[in-house]
């Protein structure tokens, strides 16, 4: 199995796959105007405008719910993977393609918004890849084959990546090999206790739907990404010499052959799309259930998401890491020696241990703690926003059915998350980080390949974006002139929601109009 998973990758994330993610991030800012950077502002101030409605959560909640996504084992044990494998370089590289990668998130989550429809069991907002390929490109069967990849991505590789990496932290604060270990319980025992309580929390969760998720995540992913990142602030001060030294080591091995220019720049990128997963299609299912009077507001809500995840929270994991020296990088020699060794030869290049063991070296056991601490909520969340994703293509692939057909899917999914949640838990984390990135690698290749036809089959992003910005301009978003959308205005067909939205607020309109001559 470990054989056909690494062949599966290395056909996925071929060179092809890199460029394409680089490439369409470059395409998207020079098409937008590079909107990442010009409407900065404006995300800033979108994070708390807007409230939840009845069936809608509000834009902080689907940032909350997105983060949670993105924020997850590819910001621990992820940046710690890619410079284990592709040196510091790998971390400019991730930069990179989180900062051409906001404008791919931008257009994808403003599509998800456009397309978005009531569910018809539930009443809430369901919208993601599978709906706008359906929709605006009139091409159901790519639908349908997203909505199968993402399932099987989310709901079957992805969940092990996550549950595996709060194992391995526990296990490292129990003490691996112990016979006994914390408070009298060996350490294989910690693990079956670890995994017990993510299945039980995990089962309440996402047994309430996404409005528990997101009130959820809107608490504990705030928390936990802030004080990871002072944390990293505190030991990035304490080594301050060391700082000139990283940034140089990060820039300089970016364009060097420390670990392979190949090696740098691929798991740069891989780790960078596994983390903020720009361009991968999953951001737009969160972006879809916000309510909000714009489509734009939720593209840029989500490109700044971006940023959180991989400038902030990735480049504190990056900094912590090589400030203390606590890593080692695989060569692609022969006879398997380091190109660096820091520290032993043994620790696991694919886990938290890097993290783990560059916080012990400032905090002591308490660093190593914090960063198992850290990991289950980081990890956690992201589960559930997996969970979320897949029981929204689910209910895509079971909306004409019966009420009955679509219950079982979402209960078959539910039940599917926590089996492979206990599967990649108690399996070797190389070969659970290989299906982890077969499931993101399949999704980009569908996404980017589609939101680029979608470009040439029509430009409801770009020309939404410039809508928005008039309307900016003009005064909206203030209490005496809100924002509207006409899907009609720009020959934007099957965007059934703001369509009837559309209606509502004519009529609304008129009716004040009425009032206001009587």
């Amino acid at each position: 199995m470990e054989g056909i998973v690494s062949f599966l990758n290395s056909v996925i994330w071929s060179p092809a796959l890199i460029y394409l993610c680089l490439g369409a991030g470059l395409f998207y800012s020079i098409l937008t105007r590079f909107v990442q950077v010009r409407l900065f502002k404006e995300m800033l101030r979108l994070l708390f405008k807007g409230k939840p409605d009845n069936d809608g959560i509000s834009s902080f909640q689907a940032l909350a719910v997105s983060l949670a996504g993105r924020v997850g084992m590819g910001n621990i044990a992820g940046v710690a993977a890619a410079i284990g494998f592709g040196g510091p370089g790998a971390v400019f590289w991730m930069w990179i393609v989180a900062f051409l990668g906001a404008s791919t998130a931008y257009v994808e989550s403003t599509l998800g918004q456009i397309y978005k429809e009531r569910d018809v069991i539930t009443g809430e907002y369901r919208g993601g890849p599978a709906y706008y390929f359906e929709r605006a490109l009139g091409q159901k069967w790519y639908g349908v084959l997203f909505a199968i990849s993402s399932i099987i991505a989310c709901g079957v590789f992805l969940p092990g990546v996550q549950a595996n990496g709060v194992i391995n932290a526990v296990a490292q604060v129990a003490g691996e090999g112990s016979a006994v270990t914390v408070m009298g319980i060996d350490t294989g025992s910690v693990r079956l206790i670890a995994l017990g309580i993510i299945l039980v929390v995990l089962g309440f969760i996402i047994f309430g739907g996404i409005k528990r998720i997101a009130r959820f995540t809107e608490y504990a992913v705030p928390f936990m990404a802030l004080g990871y990142i002072i944390l990293a602030l505190l030991i990035m001060f304490a080594n301050y010499s060391m700082i000139p030294e990283v940034f140089g080591m990060i820039i300089g091995d970016a364009f060097t052959a420390q670990a392979g220019f190949g090696a740098a720049i691929g798991w740069g990128v891989k780790r960078g799309v596994y983390s903020n997963e720009a361009g991968q299609g999953t951001g737009p299912h969160a972006a879809s259930a916000a309510a909000v009077d714009h489509p734009a507001q939720q593209g840029l809500v989500q490109a700044f998401s971006v940023y959180v995840d991989t400038l902030l929270v990735c480049s504190a994991t990056a900094f912590m890491i090589l400030s203390t020296k606590m890593y080692n990088i695989q060569g692609e020699l022969p006879d398997g020696q380091f190109v660096v060794q820091n520290v032993a030869a043994d620790v696991e290049i694919n886990s938290p241990s890097f993290t783990q063991m560059a916080m012990e070296s400032v905090y002591g056991t308490f660093g190593d703690s914090f960063i198992a601490v850290a990991v289950f909520f980081f990890a956690f969340t992201t589960i559930l926003a997996y969970y979320y994703i897949a029981e929204v293509n689910i209910s895509y692939l079971t909306r004409f059915m019966s009420r009955g057909a679509s219950k079982i899917g979402l209960f078959a999914v539910k039940v599917i998350i926590m089996v492979m949640v206990a599967y990649g838990a108690l399996n070797s984390s190389g070969y659970i980080w290989g299906l982890g990135d077969v499931g993101v690698g399949l999704m980009a290749w569908l996404n980017i390949v589609g939101i680029i036809i979608v470009f040439f089959v029509a430009r409801p992003a770009l020309d939404i974006l410039k809508d928005y910005e008039a309307q900016l301009k003009a005064g909206g978003g203030t209490t005496a002139k809100r924002f509207v959308f006409d899907p009609a205005k720009f020959g934007i067909k099957n965007a059934t929601y703001w369509e009837e939205r559309h209606q509502e607020n004519l009529k609304a309109q008129a009716q004040k109009d009425r009032q206001n001559k009587l």
